[in-house]
């Protein structure tokens, strides 16, 4: 809080120092570390990709985390790991050691991790999909397509928790809802721990062959204490790179008359709820029950229909509270298993690139989001009637076809009302010269009450996004939005080109959208401008023992009217630091321009018409959060329009053993802004707690004292078969403002979701 008071310059001044400390304190530390890696480094780009052979056993496994089988001593192993983290290029000091099985039915992966101190070992949590960062871990890469663009990813910690998901376009999109049916077992002894996998060949997707198949496959190795984080990969990294940058996987060898059945999943579902509350229409308050069914099918080996009747999401987890300063629409992620489910697939947009910084990303400009889906504009859930989806390859294109229908909303008449609608999506993509691709998508948005057919979007889009070396990016895209009655120029654009190699970091592009383009099934931050960004920046590994990365960087955007008038310019100077420890540290200093044409609302305050010059100093630490408690601290201080803002945030971890997470988040702003001083906070706790790794309850309750609501948010899971669930689910929102007596409920739903998987 004194950062607040000082005058800005003193700000940074102190916060540089404040830098200084934390490298050099760090160096005293890192002199502690158990495992230095040794001197000699090699080039992971230089080395060619490593491989495996998988062998075949006709032996039952039982999958117990012993690796105790005769077949296991038989198999193929290796055990050179190389380093990302702290710095890539070094062999890692603690053994792992892989061999992989296979039958007719299942992909086994052993690994056993040796660790001088296993009373060490850092386990995050036993609920499914555990923070995967915050523990030590071992995680496989599957690619068994062999495309080296897309594929699937199982990382388990000690304690033998499970995060999965789905790799798209070598890193580009990483979905982390999507769950596979998956056997894991662990075991912790004297040396280390072990890790016994067995994944059905049912959960991957894979063209069946007669003879031998090659697939991409990667390993990976996290250890976590609380003076390091070391991060190491089988098929040898960049630092930049993650499990799922296929392309730069290694190979299995030796799977022949493999094959995946009839690939057929059933889950229906069950479920009651009672629902209440001022925002609910009077039409679903109170009690109803319903059962609705989930269909998965393997068209052929590489193409999935999935089907679904009377959708639910009553169990997804309630949004994160946000805070909105600026004068744009805030983005909030999609958390609905159905809609996450290969939706890299239909991604066209503000594409991110793993490792680059490219200036933008699908929160600013997204032409499919699919929370356009089922969710009204306040964000609350409206009824879905089904659906399908079809995603996959036919020969040398990647297709996705998806179509919802959703219920009428809302009371007739009233301003809340929303019709029937219908939403659909097709994407067809190609890939070419190894990982480029290019694409097209069409997406329709139709009413479907009578009366209302006039209400209807259509959205045309092509995208280009080519690696024509190694080292650099082009992403590229053309965009025109349709409905009845629109004006203004209703097309879009953008080409970002962007260069990384071990040390330079750049990154350039120029946008366009029209003021009247409007993508029905999409999100767009800012329309009616011309944007242009660059970004320079270095990653050296500095000559500090505590730190791995320096990364000082700078980085520019400006926006113009569609007239070409300057309407907003920022230019960011900013040092960031990646310690050994696992943790970061940053300074930032951003030098801000904005344009306001006309009188305008930010955060409440009436901010007059006119031209504004405004900088703000940043500083941020995110510590490494693998131990029992861990605090991660960031403050801001700057002018801001007319104004100025001040602006602190915490986050508090405490973790007493993998069993129990509490967290406790807060976000202080005090603004003086069109000529009023108020404050802009947030504050939440969460608390989880897992019996095992099948039985975990949560809790959540956030408080936004710009809307002066309260939210809570209370789960209880149950796995009692592989990806077949119990839930019991309680959310409560409440108006807690002045004229409140003593609240108001906004809405409240408890329900109850019982679902069983059946494979075939």
């Amino acid at each position: 809080m004194i950062a607040v008071r000082i005058r800005r310059r003193r700000f940074a001044c102190g916060s540089l120092c404040l830098l200084g400390l934390v490298l050099v304190a760090g160096g005293a530390v890192a002199g502690a570390q158990s495992a230095a890696p040794p001197v000699e480094r090699i080039d992971p780009e230089s080395l060619p990709r490593p491989a495996l052979r998988a062998v075949r056993t006709g032996a039952p496994i039982a999958i117990d985390g012993r690796l105790d089988e005769p077949a296991w001593q038989e198999a193929e192993s290796v055990s050179d790991f190389w380093q990302i983290i702290p710095r890539d290029g070094f062999r890692m000091a603690d053994r792992t050691v892989v061999r992989v099985l296979y039958d007719d039915d299942n992909l086994y992966v052993g690994a056993k991790m040796y660790q001088a101190q296993p009373d060490r070992l850092r386990i995050s949590g036993l609920e499914h999909d555990p923070p995967p960062y915050a523990s030590d871990s071992f995680g496989v890469g599957i690619d068994p397509n062999f495309d080296r663009q897309n594929g699937f990813v199982f990382s388990i910690n000690p304690a033998g928790a499970v995060w999965d998901g789905q790799g798209f376009n070598d890193s580009r999109y990483v979905n982390g809802a999507w769950d596979g049916v998956v056997s894991v077992r662990t075991q912790r002894d004297s040396d280390g721990w072990t890790a016994e996998v067995a994944i059905p060949f049912t959960t991957l997707r894979f063209k069946a062959a007669d003879g031998d198949q090659t697939w991409g496959i990667n390993f990976l190795r996290r250890v976590l204490d609380r003076d390091r984080r070391v991060d190491a990969f089988w098929a040898p990294m960049l630092r930049r790179n993650a499990i799922h940058t296929f392309s730069r996987a290694g190979t299995l060898t030796g799977l022949r008359g493999i094959k995946q059945g009839r690939n057929l999943q059933i889950k229906p579902w069950v479920g009651a709820s009672h629902d209440a509350g001022t925002l609910r229409p009077a039409s679903d308050r109170g009690g109803q029950a319903g059962a609705g069914l989930d269909v998965k099918y393997g068209v052929t080996s590489r193409l999935s229909m999935d089907a679904s009747l009377f959708t639910d999401f009553s169990q997804a987890e309630v949004d994160q509270e946000q805070l909105n300063l600026t004068r744009f629409s805030l983005f909030f992620p999609e958390k609905r298993e159905f809609f996450m489910d290969n939706a890299g697939i239909f991604t066209v947009g503000d594409v991110r690139e793993s490792g680059y910084r490219t200036g933008s990303s699908p929160s600013n400009f997204s032409l499919f989001h699919s929370r356009r889906i089922g969710l009204s504009g306040d964000r609350r859930p409206i009824p879905i009637v089904g659906g399908g989806r079809l995603t996959g390859r036919v020969g040398d294109y990647e297709v996705g076809a998806l179509t919802m229908q959703a219920r009428e909303f809302g009371d007739s008449g009233t301003s809340g009302y929303t019709p029937a609608e219908n939403f659909s999506v097709l994407r067809l993509r190609r890939y070419v010269m190894g990982n480029s691709d290019f694409g097209v998508l069409f997406t329709n948005r139709q009413a479907t009450t009578a009366g209302f057919e006039d209400l209807a979007n259509r959205t045309y889009a092509a995208d280009l996004n080519l690696r024509p070396y190694r080292r650099l990016v082009v992403n590229s895209y053309v965009a025109a939005s349709r409905e009845p009655g629109a004006a203004g120029d209703r097309s879009a654009a953008r080409v970002n080109v962007a260069w990384r190699d071990q040390l330079w970091d750049l990154s350039a592009f120029v946008k366009r959208v029209g003021d009247g383009f409007n993508p029905g099934l999409g999100f767009v931050q800012r329309t009616g401008m011309k944007q242009v960004y660059a970004t320079a920046g270095a990653h050296p590994a500095p000559p500090i023992r505590s730190v791995a990365e320096l990364n000082p960087y700078v980085e520019i955007s400006t926006i113009a009217g569609l007239d070409g008038v300057l309407e907003t310019r920022d230019v960011t100077a900013g040092l960031g630091a990646e310690l050994n420890s696992g943790s970061s540290i940053s300074l930032t200093r951003t030098s801000s321009y904005d344009r306001l044409e006309e009188v305008t609302s930010i955060a409440g305050a009436s901010v007059p018409s006119g031209v504004y010059q405004y900088s703000e100093t940043a500083f941020s630490f995110t510590p490494n959060a693998s131990g029992a408690f861990s605090a991660s601290l960031s403050g801001s201080r700057g002018s801001f329009y007319d104004g100025d803002r001040s602006a602190v945030s915490s986050s508090v971890l405490f973790r007493p053993d993998y069993h129990l997470t509490v967290n406790a988040q807060a976000q202080y702003n005090a603004v003086t802004l069109g000529g009023r001083s108020f404050t802009a906070d947030i504050y939440s706790a969460r608390v989880r707690y897992a019996y095992d790794t099948r039985l975990s309850a949560m809790a959540y309750v956030q408080f936004n004292n710009a809307t002066d609501e309260v939210v809570g948010n209370f789960r209880i899971t149950m796995i009692h078969a592989p990806l077949s669930h119990l839930f019991l689910v309680l959310t409560d929102r409440r108006y807690v403002g002045p004229d409140a007596r003593p609240s108001t409920l906004l809405e409240r739903s408890f329900s109850v979701k019982f679902t069983r998987l059946f494979q075939f």
